[in-house]
């Protein structure tokens, strides 16, 4: 007799533990795709938090998905500190005027109240309806941005580059101000129902930064706020590079890495082996034309190179899947899924 199939939550947390599940663990990270299944707009959806959590569990059934993503959109910690949003028809919102036009406005800026903010309440709710929905057989991600990446929103990628290597005093002021505010944000997402919180941190990324610099700034910024996140977390660099500094990530205290398409899978497999479990790295922008040998093809190659062993969530690269990548291929990647990621993954030996 086979054995009951795992639950998603049993599923992941064996994965995680560096231990083969039934099969590999799939999150297919849905965000603005829950309105196109709702057939209403982007910006209606994220207004109404019973919405979101209808929408994220009718994909979760749709696709056989292993989670329920708690996260709504980025810009939306900015609204916290008095930012706006600018609103697509076919793909997240994004933050809009900067809240720090001037290094000065860092010596005025103060930490968001988060029970006052009804944007960060509704996301809060949203989490409490998807955990009042599944309890603990499926996993909730929340989401907080890196105090370290939240300034590229706060006031805009190149005044933030200008900032860390000219004003190292106004850095850290800021640095403080967002680690105090982002570990509220997860721990307030944890007791509303996150299992586990996604900690975004793009510009750690060597795509974005020189490794030495991310030494000496966004790795300690992680290790200080990840120390006070009463939960699991995950760090994902959103398709940046992160082979270089994989020893630093693992030293933060995270348990999964999310990883790009652009470096070498079996490389970040042996890096990580028995450190971090990796999260990813299907191209969610290429995704939006791949036919059903190509949509095969790349879940059969990533399940041959990072499945084995356990240790391994299949997803997007970027932590975000495009409105524009079709039904089709998602279903593509579920059916490719459950030919070629249940263990034991024999194929894998027999075809080496």
């Amino acid at each position: 007799m086979n054995p009951a199939p795992m639950t998603s939550m049993q599923r992941v947390l064996t994965t995680l533990g560096h231990q083969e599940p039934d099969r590999v663990p799939l999150f297919l990270l849905f965000t603005i795709t829950g309105a196109k299944e709702l057939g209403t707009s982007i910006k209606d959806y994220f207004s109404d938090a019973a919405m979101v959590a209808k929408g994220q569990l009718k994909l979760l059934e749709k696709y056989d998905n292993d989670c329920l993503y708690g996260f709504h959109y980025a810009a939306i910690e900015t609204q916290a500190w008095g930012g706006d949003v600018i609103w697509f028809e076919d793909g997240p919102p994004n933050a809009g005027r900067p809240v720090i036009t001037r290094p000065e406005d860092i010596d005025h800026l103060h930490v968001p109240d988060i029970p006052k903010s009804p944007d960060l309440q509704r996301v809060l709710e949203s989490q409490r309806r998807m955990k009042q929905a599944v309890g603990d057989t499926v996993p909730i991600i929340g989401v907080a941005i890196s105090p370290f990446s939240l300034p590229v929103m706060q006031m805009g990628f190149g005044p933030y580059l200008e900032l860390i290597y000219t004003d190292r005093t106004r850095f850290q002021k800021l640095m403080a101000l967002n680690e105090a505010f982002s570990i509220a944000w997860a721990n307030a997402q944890l007791e509303a129902g996150a299992t586990a919180i996604c900690y975004f941190d793009p510009v750690s990324s060597t795509t974005n930064i020189p490794a030495d610099l991310y030494k000496e700034t966004g790795y300690e910024v992680a290790k200080r706020t990840l120390a006070s996140i009463q939960g699991p977390t995950a760090t994902h660099f959103a398709s940046g590079n992160a082979l270089e500094i994989v020893d630093q990530v693992a030293q933060t205290g995270t348990a999964v890495m999310g990883i790009s398409s652009a470096e070498d899978l079996d490389q970040l497999k042996s890096s990580c082996r028995g450190k971090l479990s990796l999260l990813g790295n299907l191209n969610g922008v290429s995704m939006r034309r791949w036919s059903a040998e190509m949509t095969e093809h790349a879940v059969k190659e990533v399940i041959r190179k990072a499945a084995p062993g356990g240790g391994f969530i299949l997803s997007d690269n970027h932590g975000e899947i495009p409105w524009q990548v079709p039904h089709e291929v998602l279903q593509g990647v579920r059916d490719a899924l459950n030919k070629w990621g249940r263990y034991p993954l024999d194929w894998v030996e027999a075809e080496a």
